[in-house]
Order: C-alpha cells, then structure tokens, then sequence
C-alpha cells in the first residue's frame, strides 16, 4: 500500500475547505473537559508502564473485566503494532478482513508473516464470511484480526459471529484481534467487548476516532491471557517504557465524565448520518452502503467507467477544496471513497456533499 506523504494534517488543514477524509469525530478543545491549573501538580516522571490505575479502570468499568486486563499504549496504531511484533515471526500467517487500513497490513508484511485475506464485498452488504474465514487457517496462522464496527465501511459483526470467533480461535490455538475503536459508536445494539468472550479474544481501541482525541495518543489492549499481556508490556516497554503522564491524566478526565461528553457527540453523528443519507438519495452517480456504526462509510462510482478517477480527484480538492480517501488507501479500486462524516461541521459536510456530486460531472465532461 503506497504511503501518503499527502496526508490532510501534512497537507495543512488550512488548504483544505471541506475535510470529508478523517476517520474521526472532530477534535475536541481541552478546555471542554481539562480546564483549570491543577495539572502544574502532575509529576513528570516514568509511570506505571501498564498505564495509568484510575484510567485502565474506567476503560473496563462496564465489563466483567478489570483494570489488570488493560495495558495503555501509544494509541490504537501502538497496540497493533505491539500485537504485530509478539505474535508474527517470519513466514507466520494471519487473516485479516479487506479492505483494511494500513497499520493492519503493512507492520506483518515487514515482519514477513504472509497474510491471507477475507474480501468483505459492496454487494454482500460488507458482510464477513465466517465459512471463508475458516479455510484459510493453517498451522502457521497466528491470528485474525477483525474492527468492529469496520472501517472503512461502517459494517458491524453480529453477536454470534463474535462468539464463533471465539470458538474458532479456542479449537485452533490462535487469537482474535478485534479493533473495537468505533465501538461506542454502533447505531445498534452495542455488544460486550471481544475480550470478554475468550482469552484468546485481543480488545483494541483509542479515544482518538470517537471521542475527537487523536492529540492524546491514548490506546489501549485489552487481554485476558496473563501470559500474553505479560509479553504485550515487555514489548511496550522496549518501545516507549511508559505512556505520556500528561496524556494519560487527561485521558483520565475525560472518562470521568463519558456519559456527557458522548451524549453530545452520538447526537451531532446521527445528525450527520441524516445529511450523507438525505444526499446519497438523490444521487445518480453515486450508491452505498448505510453504515451500522462509526463516523466512516465507503460510498462507490456507480459506473467508474464514465469518469476519470484522477480528475475526479484532483478537481474535487482543487476547485472544490474537498478531500475524501481515494479507495487505494484500503487496498481498492479508486471508484470507492472513504467518506467521513463525524469529523466536518455540518456546513463543511453539507458543501462537500455537493462538491462531490459536482467533480463527478467536471470529470465526466
């Protein structure tokens, strides 16, 4: 997968009038939840390298988990990396479900683990095939890694595919990552986090997608195998030893007070949601499908042959000033786009909905 050195936030924000490209709700102020002086009484030393007591306790507070189940890392992209390294040797295998981010692919081809691929499908509703899964495990399969809801696409698992994973993972001697980052953002029924069904089932997640905090760089895993977590915090303190103090603290206080902050935020989603489904009804070129969770959906071209990709693209932020993810950033064709809509006011999303529609005719002309 090419790496974007184009990225919005190497780009600069400021070029961009419409940011439909984040896979993120919108940063958030640290005055909302962190105002005051207090911190000047935070002493910045090495601390504890499984993370912060107060922090790993809310994480689980709601689960049949408990804080020793938690390790703190350096946001989601952390902990991947950290499963990465543990469970991979050369010539190892894993399943991952595709399309797929970067972090889920890149990290176990530099090992030189090979990975066998699980194509979720537009037109099966992006629904993952259990039955597909099962054949590709071989006595070299370390892991499957699965997000919760998906992204790019938005799908979610269902209860019982959660617990066949279990199973599955349980029978063969292998683990399951589940990355649950938009799990708190599921339009549905919310089910309890993977770890709770096995130890052999790996919780991840981060307050950066959901909670508009990607300037804390605050992830975590979640792992019941005592051995495993065991290894996980070596591998995390060859890395970093500890998390930020200062991240961690805050992190801290805005959990405090979750209930809050994420009833304002489930609020401005939907309403956003409303937007994107109002403008794909009436669209010609353009067809989805309608997200069960998260902030991100994966529209496609309806007929890509009647349109110059490249020009689309570079018409759409030119003139438009509207980025979106082109598909090659998860592995497919670019007639698919990552678009996000939890991270844009409604105005800015409202113009680059519109936007969209105009660069498909610019580009068709």
């Amino acid at each position: 997968m090419p790496i974007e050195v184009e990225s919005p936030e190497q780009m600069g924000y400021d070029k961009i009038r419409n940011n439909l490209s984040e896979s993120s709700y919108t940063d958030t102020l640290l005055k909302e939840f962190a105002a005051g002086g207090d911190l000047g009484h935070l002493l910045l030393c090495y601390g504890s390298h499984e993370g912060h007591r107060g922090l790993r306790e809310l994480i689980v507070r709601d689960a049949a988990l408990t804080a020793d189940d938690v390790l703190i890392t350096i946001g989601a992209a952390g902990a991947l990396f950290i499963i990465a390294t543990t469970l991979l040797e050369p010539g190892d295998e894993l399943i991952v479900v595709r399309p797929n981010y970067a972090t889920n692919i890149e990290t176990p081809r530099a090992i030189g683990a090979r990975i066998n691929y699980v194509d979720v499908q537009f037109d099966n509703q992006w629904a993952l095939d259990i039955d597909k899964m099962r054949t590709l495990i071989t006595p070299k399969t370390r892991y499957i890694s699965v997000t919760h809801p998906h992204n790019p696409t938005g799908a979610c698992l269902q209860e019982g595919q959660i617990k066949e994973l279990g199973r599955i993972a349980e029978a063969h001697g292998i683990y399951v990552l589940v990355d649950e980052t938009y799990r708190d953002m599921v339009f549905g029924k919310q089910l309890p986090l993977a770890a709770t069904w096995s130890p052999r089932m790996i919780s991840i997640s981060s307050l950066s997608k959901t909670y508009g905090l990607p300037g804390l760089r605050v992830g975590w895993i979640i792992c019941r195998d005592k051995k495993l977590y065991e290894t996980f915090l070596a591998a995390k303190e060859q890395m970093h030893i500890c998390g930020p103090i200062i991240d961690e603290e805050l992190a801290y206080r805005y959990l405090l007070h979750r209930d809050r902050h994420f009833g304002r935020i489930s609020a401005d989603i939907r309403e956003k949601l409303g937007l994107v489904k109002g403008w794909i009804q009436q669209q010609e070129d353009w067809e989805w499908v309608e997200p069960e969770g998260g902030c991100v959906c994966f529209p496609r071209l309806k007929d890509p042959q009647t349109v110059d990709t490249d020009s689309f693209y570079r018409v759409l932020l030119e003139q438009y000033g509207t980025y979106v993810g082109p598909g090659h950033w998860f592995g497919m064709p670019d007639r698919y786009i990552r678009l996000g809509y939890g991270w844009p006011s409604k105005p800015q999303l409202t113009e680059g909905l519109a936007a969209l529609t105009k660069a498909v005719t610019t580009s068709r002309d």
